[in-house]
């Protein structure tokens, strides 16, 4: 496979292709290689990371019922995990730190959020959380049976329509200074739904593009902090697949 590509930005195509066939691959010992196993047990720490500043701040807003007490810490998990998130982009061989406090900081706004939810629609939040959890689960059964190969094409269209929902959602925050809302698509109608049915599925997609990606790592003798870096790409997949099931419980919710 020449090239590995997904549409995650934590996962590019040349994440990995400085290790394969060159001196990493047989410089390194094996006890110093990048591992499934590991990047598995480290996926599963940044999620207790974030579940731990998520339930912090589902607390604090639980407590007084408005968004001003919790509004510091989404605006500092927000800024800040994207700038973290950048900084292990370019700087992987960081990750061993970066990656848990990017977890940490993205559960101070999973949490916020979920709790807002919770409030207008009950039971939303353990929901959403269910759903993203099994979507992961089945799309690593997809992935380790082969049910879903990864080819180019396949690929290919993940990575265009991923794009393209980047693109849109940057258009829809541009246009937004200017009055322009896209209510269709953010409304509960029925092309609301299958809007966000449609991107739940796209950002499900990323979730065997990036196994399939983290497995090519193992394979070209990748060093051991990458199965932090690894374990970061997931993450950032995680995160997006909930707010996009969160989104889409909402709707659902409000028809009724």
């Amino acid at each position: 496979m020449p090239l590995m590509k997904t549409s995650n930005p934590a996962l590019g195509s040349k994440t990995f292709q400085d290790f394969a066939n060159s001196q990493y691959g047989g410089a390194l010992d094996l006890s110093a290689r990048m591992t499934l196993s590991g990047t598995v047990n480290k996926t599963g720490l940044l999620l207790v990371f974030a579940m731990a500043t998520a339930a912090w701040t589902w607390y604090r807003f639980m407590q007084s019922g408005t968004m001003g007490d919790v509004a510091p810490y989404l605006i500092v998990g927000a800024i800040g995990g994207f700038i973290v998130a950048m900084v292990t982009i370019f700087k992987k061989e960081w990750s061993l730190v970066t990656a848990p406090l990017y977890a940490l900081l993205e559960g101070l706004v999973l949490g916020g959020l979920s709790a807002a939810f919770e409030l207008r629609y009950p039971g939303i939040g353990i929901e959403a959380v269910v759903l993203t959890f099994g979507t992961l689960f089945v799309m690593l059964l997809a992935y380790t049976s082969r049910l879903i190969k990864v080819t180019d094409k396949l690929r290919l269209g993940i990575v265009a329509a991923t794009g393209g929902i980047l693109f849109f959602y940057l258009l829809e925050i541009v246009l937004g200074f200017f009055g322009f809302r896209f209510l269709a698509v953010n409304g509960s109608g029925m092309f609301g739904i299958l809007f966000s049915l449609l991107i739940v599925g796209i950002a499900a997609l990323n979730l065997v593009l990036d196994f399939d990606f983290i497995e090519q790592g193992v394979s070209s003798g990748a060093p051991k902090y990458m199965e932090w870096y690894g374990a970061f790409g997931i993450m950032v997949t995680l995160v997006w697949l909930y707010l996009e099931v969160l989104r889409l419980l909402a709707k659902l919710r409000s028809r009724n």
